[in-house]
């Protein structure tokens, strides 16, 4: 992948939903389908994303999100909202099986990711309210697997970068998966002490 690809592969995971990048000779197009309208950028401009410092890369992000092409307001999670895709991902997963569920992924999880990092309190948050529901809902009992899936598109959903693991332990032999977003596990990654070696990470288009 050339230096030119990472860079505008960069600024679509920036762009909101409604908006689309387009590679051109001498630089990028962005379609901006909201608001009808075309914005172009120098090539200069966005190799910043992948080679200019911190300061021109911010600088570029503030562009961007000043001319309504990428966004860091997030929608409240409400914890109801939690509760509700947290029992459905289980069922999905008892009826149609983890790993086809783990393929699936994409469809539910946007490959874009909004101009600001995610905070790790607000992961925190949104771990404690899945870590609520599940504990105290009969049909999940604290499954590790519904609580990663949940936490991964929910993530996601909101543009966050998240990434899921499905981690395995040799002595005695258990499998686990958790989602890692701002240094956050949801749920932990060493479960009362045991340590799991990652075998597979999922980032942003079910990758």
């Amino acid at each position: 992948m050339t230096e030119d690809t990472r860079a505008l592969a960069a600024m679509a995971r920036l762009l909101s939903p409604h908006c689309r990048v387009t590679a051109m000779s001498d630089g990028a197009l962005i379609a901006d389908w909201k608001r009808t309208r075309f914005i172009g950028m120098a090539a200069a401009d966005v190799r910043k994303l992948t080679e200019g410092s911190p300061v021109e890369r911010a600088e570029l992000i503030d562009a961007l999100r000043r001319a309504g092409c990428a966004t860091d307001r997030r929608t409240p999670r409400a914890e109801a909202v939690v509760g509700t895709w947290l029992r459905g991902v289980h069922l999905l997963i008892r009826t149609a099986g983890f790993g086809r569920v783990l393929r699936m992924m994409s469809l539910a999880a946007p490959g874009y990711a909004r101009a600001d990092a995610p905070s790790a309190d607000e992961v925190a948050r949104l771990k404690q309210a899945v870590r609520t529901h599940s504990r105290d809902s009969w049909l999940v009992n604290g499954d590790c697997k519904s609580e990663a899936v949940t936490a991964f598109v929910l993530l996601r959903r909101s543009g966050l970068e998240a990434v899921l693991h499905v981690g395995v332990r040799e002595h005695p032999f258990a499998m686990h998966a958790w989602t890692e977003s701002a240094g956050v596990c949801i749920p932990d990654a060493d479960p009362r002490g045991h340590a799991f070696t990652s075998v597979l990470a999922i980032d942003c288009w079910g990758r």
